[in-house]
């Protein structure tokens, strides 16, 4: 379910039940009001960026996550396909594979469900997915050892403000075995706190644009 919406129409009790937490509707309403609000100043950030801005970024946070990871041979890495104005990693995606590692894109299989990874290499076909992004045609599901999540925003625990779906949380929370989470994104995603709610995940690590590597303590 869209974790961030607010619905109170459901019977009994089952509207305080969100993917197994129970909630309080009010507590639920103001935070969800606070991330759209939060949602759309920083999507308007977003839009500020120059071709040249977004370039930097992709260079700076590429050399950062190299800095994380070290050496990716033999790891397989979930990475993603930027929408909506997140970092473009393909460059470093291919550059990865080149070096070894088996590269994954998440893959929507169903509202509500966790995504799936599905193998990904240079130049192989694709075709759209749910919400029209791009997915790999050949099904090659892995788990992945390591999960390149973008984020909308941060805070000072490294919880993650998506875009409001909540299909990462509802797959890192169920992904088997150790998997390192690292978040990126631009320096102006820097909050506060968004207001965690059961169901969020924090983030391993982050990597951000203006040269933030920060490890969960």
């Amino acid at each position: 379910m869209d974790q961030d919406k607010d619905d109170d129409s459901a019977p009994c009790f089952a509207h305080l039940l969100v993917d197994g937490h129970v909630v309080d509707p009010k507590t639920r309403r103001d935070v969800a009001a606070f991330r759209k609000a939060e949602r759309q100043r920083l999507y308007g950030l977003r839009k500020t960026l120059s071709v040249s801005d977004r370039a930097a970024a992709e260079t700076s946070i590429s050399q950062g996550i190299d800095d994380v990871l070290d050496d990716p041979t033999g790891q397989t890495i979930a990475a993603y396909w930027p929408i909506r104005g997140e970092p473009d990693l393909r460059r470093w995606m291919a550059q990865a594979h080149e070096r070894g590692a088996r590269i994954a894109l998440p893959v929507v299989v169903g509202r509500d469900a966790p995504v799936g990874f599905h193998l990904w290499s240079p130049g192989c076909a694709m075709e759209r997915g749910i919400w029209n992004i791009p997915v790999p045609r050949n099904v090659m599901p892995v788990v992945p050892d390591v999960v390149i999540v973008p984020l909308l925003g941060v805070d000072d625990a490294l919880f993650r403000l998506g875009n409001g779906g909540g299909y990462y949380d509802r797959t890192l929370v169920r992904l088997p075995g150790p998997r390192r989470v690292i978040g990126v994104g631009y320096g102006f995603s820097r909050m506060t706190t968004i207001y965690p709610m059961p169901w969020d995940v924090p983030m391993d690590v982050i990597v951000l644009d203006d040269g933030t590597i920060q490890h969960r303590q």
